[in-house]
């Protein structure tokens, strides 16, 4: 069992959430300082992260954990992907009973219809504001008000910022290990291999923001080596395997075919003696430090 404490601020003390969740038996408690309508929550993030099998995460009460029952739900469907549980201590949410996955169920319906009728009033309210000669949306932005517009993408690149360091250790190790060395397209390519969805550009654009902010190195930013085109599958190889040391060449060539690579004789299946034998020359060509390669 594995505690999850929250309070707005650090002004605030954690102790009465700790001191039940310890008497529920989590000897493990993760505490974080973050307002409740934050999507910036980095603690609870890398917990999701890190979370095994079998594990059960557990709060006091849902409104530590979630910012809304969308949120909830998202959350639960990441520990149910982990193979862990939850549980809500003053809730009647267990996903290990049958009461409590009922109880979840339950409110995945009245978070569906809370959003129908969400779309339902904001339409009838368009539609009445029409009939009134009036226009949805912000008048300063329709009149191109500068200070409207800059307002509007202040608040818009915070909340892309937040979104951004949500998902922080995701994916900035992957780009550290392999920028500049490689092109930001075949950085994205092996990051969407492993389930995520980027395009090169908005990765470049997103860790050029990081770096803006001090979060990233100016480096990463740095200008590719030129590459032959009878190198590209050589780079590709080389950087799938450093951005996950721990692969097998079995889990790169599956990891290959997912990409729809081509072997170098031209065929879908990719076997692990091919795999060896770019990464065998990857190592020649010092392409691959000394340890990551896959074995």
């Amino acid at each position: 069992m594995i505690g999850y404490a929250r309070v707005s601020t650090e002004d605030q003390a954690t102790d009465p959430q700790t001191d039940e969740l310890r008497a529920a038996g989590c000897l493990v408690i993760h505490q974080e300082f973050a307002s409740g309508a934050s999507r910036s929550r980095p603690v609870l993030a890398s917990l999701l992260r890190s979370i095994q099998p079998g594990e059960t995460l557990v709060v006091v009460r849902l409104d530590r954990l979630a910012r809304s029952v969308k949120h909830l739900l998202e959350v639960i469907e990441q520990l149910e992907a982990r193979g862990a549980h939850f549980r809500s201590l003053r809730d009647p949410i267990d996903t290990t009973t049958p009461q409590g996955m009922f109880s979840l169920q339950v409110l995945g319906a009245v978070a569906q219809l809370e959003r129908s009728l969400i779309a339902e009033r904001t339409k009838a309210g368009i539609k009445a504001a029409a009939r009134r000669g009036k226009l949805p949306g912000n008048p300063g932005l329709r009149a191109r008000d500068p200070i409207a517009i800059r307002k509007a993408a202040a608040g818009w690149s915070r909340a892309h910022l937040e979104e951004v360091l949500e998902t922080l250790d995701t994916w900035l190790p992957t780009v550290r290990r392999l920028r500049p060395q490689h092109t930001w397209d075949d950085v994205a390519r092996i990051l969407n291999a492993s389930g995520q969805s980027w395009t090169a550009e908005r990765l470049r654009r997103t860790t050029k923001r990081l770096v803006k902010e001090g979060l990233a190195e100016k480096a990463l930013l740095s200008k590719s080596p030129p590459r032959l085109p009878s190198e590209r599958l050589l780079t590709l190889v080389a950087g799938i395997a450093i951005a996950a040391p721990e692969l097998t060449l079995r889990d790169i060539a599956a990891q290959l075919e997912r990409m729809r690579e081509r072997a170098p004789r031209g065929g879908s299946r990719w076997s692990a003696s091919s795999v060896k034998s770019l990464l065998d020359r990857a190592n020649r060509l010092g392409l691959i430090a000394k340890g990551e390669a896959a074995s």
